[in-house]
């Protein structure tokens, strides 16, 4: 092939800026971040220039940790995998609420200035209010089969569609493509606001948070005052090597315990099973308003499975 049509290779000098600027293009050019205190946790990862940087550019006072990756504490005890950190920042320091990316930058949770994390369900619940009143939100929010039984209760109460993709941000993005949706995310704190991204970003993600916030004028915890989220629990029952874990699943004596299961918490609650892809596990989870009957539920269904994978 001639070189002249190979193409070539540009480098490009000020990437981080272009960053910057397309993360503040994605709130209105008023919107003023002056008088608030923001701590923020980068994992020492993806986010540590560009995520402090904004909020600064927007107004902020930013206080920010996992800022100094060395290429192997990425993720080390911080971040939003690690929320602790940030949470006792918050309180030590007298911030009006902190934001923890993870690694990579595309999950985040933000935690309320009392030091209470709050996670992709809750930003999500957030969002779609605010979207809905706004005439922002088109089509349905997606979640997953994770999503929090109380936040599909919440959203019908206030009118909104909802439904649910299998567990990972790709099923997620397919479903709002799917039914013409914008807003969708995952408890883990992946948020997809696809009239702003294309993709789950982190960064951009907390904007759309931050504005609902200032253009309201509430805290996080008033934001969500409305969101009453049901007591939910997961077993991960481990099965012997060799044993296909959707055979166990699929077996009558699990499939019998499963509809038992649904029954007792119909109406108020759910119940359901997840074969691992990866590893020789069954999730059992079950949620319902009554911690007690959930405990219940779950030792039961988990020991039918249990049972189950012995024998096959």
């Amino acid at each position: 092939m001639p070189s002249e049509q190979l193409g070539k290779a540009v480098r490009t000098r000020d990437a981080i800026g272009r960053y910057v600027e397309a993360c503040k293009n994605s709130v209105p050019r008023d919107f003023d971040l002056s008088g608030m205190r923001i701590a923020v946790d980068c994992a020492h990862g993806a986010t540590y220039q560009v995520a402090p940087l904004v909020l600064r550019e927007l107004g902020a006072s930013v206080d920010a940790i996992g800022v100094e990756p060395n290429g192997v504490n990425i993720n080390d005890g911080v971040g939003s995998l690690y929320p602790q950190a940030l949470a006792e920042r918050v309180r030590a320091i007298g911030a009006h609420l902190g934001i923890a990316f993870d690694g990579d930058g595309d999950r985040l949770l933000f935690v309320d200035s009392d030091g209470n994390v709050h996670d992709g369900d809750d930003l999500l619940y957030l969002l779609a209010l605010d979207w809905q009143a706004s005439g922002r939100l088109r089509g349905p929010v997606v979640g997953t089969l994770m999503t929090n039984f109380g936040f599909e209760q919440a959203l019908a109460k206030a009118g909104i569609g909802f439904i649910r993709a299998n567990v990972g941000d790709r099923y997620v993005h397919h479903a709002l493509l799917e039914h013409d949706g914008v807003l969708g995310g995952e408890a883990s704190g992946h948020l997809l606001c696809l009239d702003r991204a294309t993709t789950g970003d982190g960064i951009i993600s907390a904007l759309q948070v931050l504005e609902v916030l200032k253009h309201r004028g509430i805290t996080l915890q008033q934001a969500l005052a409305g969101l009453n989220r049901v007591p939910q629990q997961t077993i991960n029952v481990r099965i012997g090597q060799g044993v296909p874990a959707r055979a166990v699943v699929q077996s009558d004596a699990v499939a019998a315990a499963l509809a038992t299961a649904q029954q007792a918490v119909a109406g108020h609650g759910r119940a359901f099973l997840r074969p691992s892809g990866t590893e020789p596990v069954v999730r059992v989870t079950v949620e319902a308003d009554d911690a007690k009957l959930v405990q219940a539920t779950l030792e039961h269904l988990a020991e039918a499975v249990r049972t189950a994978a012995g024998a096959a």
